[in-house]
């Protein structure tokens, strides 16, 4: 039976509504809408034709648009798993796959196995991990490499080989930033490399900062010196640790200066080891002004992959170059802070600086 208005406000300024209108894949799960001209509910995702605002229910969930009488779309499938849950499974179930072949691939055997054609499936890979297929596979490569060269029983070539590349060179070409040093010396912990270090004292506790031959490799925040220089320590237990001189001391000062004055310039090499996707984010999060915040959601957007809402938020709390790489100016949705590598506090009196006038 055909449905009329029945005393129901227009949703036309309803945000939902612009979700609807823009089809937007975010709110999927989030709610329902349902026709009254059809006596039917779907997604906000819906492909068919958008219906009329002044002839729309929102429901928060499938079961209360039931018991308003409304069925389900047989389009859009509300109460059954959505294409973007689909597509988020079975490219997971690919990660595991590559995970499982310790990083080799072949992209056309890859894609059967997901049901997928090759073409669709690279794109949706890139849209929900961040990374190509490809780039996936060598980070796994580079992971299975580092415990490789821990192992003291075989040769650094054994290691690579044993890893999953198949030629020395493109171990090479794929790992340089990566280790951030040479195979030899990530093996040895970081033996015979040298990291100019200092901490200091600063409004928000002890600071400590830390230079490769590359740049920059550590800003952290703590309460106890030696506790950072302890986690300093743990990462390459074989590095030469040394105190900064004249001139690392002036660096030192600037980092310090930043930190109480963010509308001062702090331009400074930075040595930025990570994954390629970490390496993304990272890298973006250097556009945002101070002053300025953004959400998990729109870091996503921005750097091209709106589905990877969560590893964006793991790749933040992964940086270990605080205020340099501002990752303390990524907040909830709701404007709300959240987790923050060195404290929510750190976090708030960071964000009430730049917003000072």
């Amino acid at each position: 039976m055909v449905r009329r208005k029945n005393n129901i406000p227009s949703f036309e300024n309803d945000p939902r509504w612009l979700d609807v209108k823009n089809k937007n894949p975010n709110s999927d799960g989030h709610f329902v809408y349902g026709i009254q001209t059809t006596g039917i509910y779907c997604r906000p995702t819906c492909p068919a034709r958008t219906p009329d605002p002044d002839y729309i229910e929102f429901f928060d969930s499938c079961e209360l648009a039931e018991r308003h009488h409304y069925r389900a779309c047989k389009r859009c499938k509300p109460n059954g798993e959505s294409n973007q849950e689909r597509d988020s499974r079975l490219i997971t179930k690919a990660c595991r796959i590559i995970e499982q072949m310790d990083g080799a691939i072949n992209l056309e055997e890859l894609s059967k196995r997901v049901a997928m054609s090759p073409s669709f499936f690279h794109r949706k890979f890139k849209k929900i991990t961040g990374v190509t297929p490809k780039q996936f596979s060598t980070a796994i490569r580079i992971k299975n490499m580092q415990h490789e060269l821990v192992k003291q029983n075989e040769s650094i070539t054994d290691a690579i080989y044993n890893s999953g590349f198949n030629s020395g060179s493109r171990f090479y070409a794929a790992t340089d930033r990566s280790l951030g040093m040479t195979p030899g010396a990530y093996r040895e912990g970081g033996k015979n490399t040298k990291i100019q270090f200092a901490i200091a004292e600063c409004s928000l506790g002890s600071i400590l900062v830390a230079r490769s031959p590359k740049g920059i490799c550590a800003i952290s925040f703590g309460n106890d010196p030696t506790e950072l220089l302890n986690n300093l320590q743990d990462k390459f237990p074989n590095a030469d640790l040394i105190g900064g001189d004249t001139e690392f001391e002036h660096i030192v000062a600037r980092v310090i200066e930043f930190v109480e004055n963010p509308n001062t310039a702090l331009d400074l090499p930075l040595d930025i080891q990570g994954t390629a996707f970490q390496q993304r984010v990272w890298k973006m999060l250097l556009t945002i002004p101070a002053g300025t915040t953004v959400s998990y959601t729109e870091l996503a957007e921005m750097i091209g992959s709106p589905r990877s809402v969560r590893a964006v938020a793991n790749a933040c709390g992964q940086n270990s170059i605080a205020v340099a790489i501002p990752c303390h100016r990524v907040v909830k949705l709701d404007g709300n802070l959240s987790g923050y590598r060195w404290g929510i506090e750190r976090k708030r009196q960071l964000l009430d600086r730049e917003t000072e006038k």
